[in-house]
């Protein structure tokens, strides 16, 4: 199972977090874009890109 994968203290390595939350950033960083853009749009008035 996953805890094969795991260190002693049941805590991943740096490579594999890395590894495991590279596709979650991703999408975060998109996600945080679009929020940038409604609060300018929105509550800034400022002009769509």
């Amino acid at each position: 199972g996953v805890t094969a994968l795991t260190l002693p203290d049941g805590e991943f390595s740096e490579w594999q977090r890395l590894y495991l939350f590279s596709r979650s950033d991703t999408i975060y960083g998109g996600s945080n874009e679009i929020q940038r853009n409604i609060i300018a749009e929105r509550l800034l008035g400022l002009p769509r890109k």
